[in-house]
């Protein structure tokens, strides 16, 4: 069953159960896949729709710092119950470990040396750890790797 098969038969599932808040986060989620996919004219495949929701994720998580700021308690509490709905679409988190040996493979695979030749590993990493590592957090360790 695809991701998007899976979000679908969810949104099904809290309409009976009758989760609204569940179901209003689902409902998102479907509208962003179908935004994208309309904008771009394409059907979205897994790693594509995994892509969509760590977009949101990475949103929700912008708009708590700034409720935080404003002392949005309520607003705080509604954007963490998303991102934890959310998150129970993306695969298994890599640990520190698992990331550190990815970012390694990367550089021995593209061969780069230095901060100009990011890139390349960059690229080989997040074909590997897409939807299943921060990829701020992986390209700073990289960075790091590659300038020191």
């Amino acid at each position: 069953m695809s991701l998007k098969d899976r979000i679908t038969e969810d949104m099904k599932a809290a309409m009976r159960a009758k989760e609204s808040e569940r179901l209003g986060t689902i409902r998102m989620i479907t509208a962003a896949i179908k935004q994208r996919e309309v904008d771009e004219r394409i059907q979205l495949d897994d790693v594509q729709v995994l892509s969509v929701i760590e977009k949101m994720i990475k949103t929700r998580k912008e708009s708590i710092e700034q409720f935080k700021a404003g002392n949005r308690d309520d607003l705080v509490a509604r954007e963490s119950q998303e991102i934890e709905l959310l998150q129970a679409y993306l695969p298994a988190q890599l640990s520190e470990a698992e990331v550190d040996a990815l970012i390694r493979e990367a550089i021995a695979e593209s061969g780069a040396t230095s901060i100009k030749e990011m890139g390349k590993a960059m690229a080989l990493l997040k074909q590997k750890a897409q939807g299943r590592a921060d990829m701020a957090a992986a390209s700073a360790k990289l960075k790091a790797k590659l300038s020191g």
